[in-house]
């Protein structure tokens, strides 16, 4: 069997782990920088929270890793459609709001991506 799928030398559990954890950081310090009293605000925390457990449980159990880790894709996946809204309101320029949008658009495209790969990956390996 192939060697497990990593990008910069981190394991996807991993990377899942990180990614979840900032976007937990992310939604509460710029809802508390911005002042913001609207629950939206607090978004990438609600992603990323499902995130950070799936990366856990993924590195805890092994055997149930197939399973926290499409959930975790899911959540991913999620990042990047939520951040699609930040092209309805960019007109209005870059602030808090559309900035997290954004981030959440990039991040979760790349995180997804990366997900993708490692799939991949495991299915070749399965296959070997």
């Amino acid at each position: 069997m192939s060697e497990q799928f990593t990008v910069a030398g981190q394991s996807i559990p991993t990377i899942t782990t990180g990614y979840g954890g900032f976007l937990v950081l992310w939604g509460i310090l710029i809802s508390q920088i911005s002042g913001s009293e609207s629950v939206t605000s607090y978004f990438p925390s609600l992603l990323g929270l499902p995130l950070l457990i799936s990366g856990v449980l993924a590195g805890k159990f092994p055997e149930k890793r197939k399973l926290w880790m499409h959930i975790a894709a899911t959540f991913g996946l999620l990042c990047a459609i939520g951040g699609t809204r930040f092209f309805m309101v960019m007109s209005d320029g870059i602030n808090y709001a559309s900035g997290s949008m954004l981030m959440l658009l990039v991040t979760g495209s790349a995180y997804t991506y990366v997900c993708v790969q490692s799939f991949i990956q495991a299915r070749k390996a399965r296959e070997e």
